[in-house]
């Protein structure tokens, strides 16, 4: 059975991007970046939107407010052109464009539910927050992993995460500190129909 992992980099204050912001929001070090080229292999699963900017990015589009891609940048675009993806969305048309791509239109919950009964390899979450939300909902999410960088994008942050998230009870299962300044908190998540009645345990 596969393992399906929803996987965040954020600002201090949940947010996903930041506008003017390059990609890490510019403060990625050489332990984060070695951290990132050790993970495993997996099949990135994503929505529309994010297929849109990151296959615009693996086609050179340059995210707003840059010249040019970082180095940092290029090599994980790079990675991910050569990694499987699966994208769902009904307004998307084939084929698609960026390479190792499989569109599928059906309910994407359902789909996941499948995949993850009949695979056996780590399936990973790319952005997408709102996939993420209802995956996350349904109780098929294994691990929720969140790397936080050292900002808060008060003025300019975009994509706030937790916005519609169910009530969620964390067990951490791993934590890290990258370069003095970056924190890894990955976590087994259960949804909760109600707050918890007592004190924790």
């Amino acid at each position: 059975m596969s393992e399906l992992l929803v996987d965040f980099i954020t600002s201090l204050d949940g947010h996903a991007s930041g506008e003017g912001w390059p990609g890490f929001w510019g403060l990625e070090g050489p332990e984060y970046l070695a951290w990132l080229g050790e993970q495993p292999e997996a099949t990135h699963l994503m929505g529309a939107n994010t297929y849109r900017q990151m296959s615009g990015f693996a086609a050179g589009q340059v995210p707003n407010g840059q010249d040019e891609f970082r180095p940092e940048e290029e090599a994980s675009v790079d990675e991910l052109t050569q990694a499987s993806k699966v994208v769902f969305s009904s307004s998307l048309e084939e084929p698609l464009t960026w390479a190792n791509s499989t569109l599928v239109r059906d309910d994407a919950v359902e789909a996941v539910r499948a995949m993850k009964s009949s695979g056996s390899g780590l399936l990973s979450t790319i952005g997408s927050l709102s996939l993420c939300r209802s995956l996350l909902r349904a109780g098929l999410v294994d691990r929720f992993r969140v790397v936080m960088f050292p900002v808060i994008t008060g003025a300019t942050g975009a994509e706030r995460i937790y916005d519609g998230y169910p009530d969620v009870a964390l067990e951490m299962i791993e934590h890290r500190t990258f370069d003095g300044r970056i924190q890894l908190v990955e976590y087994k998540p259960r949804v909760l129909e109600h707050p918890p009645l007592g004190s924790p345990a």
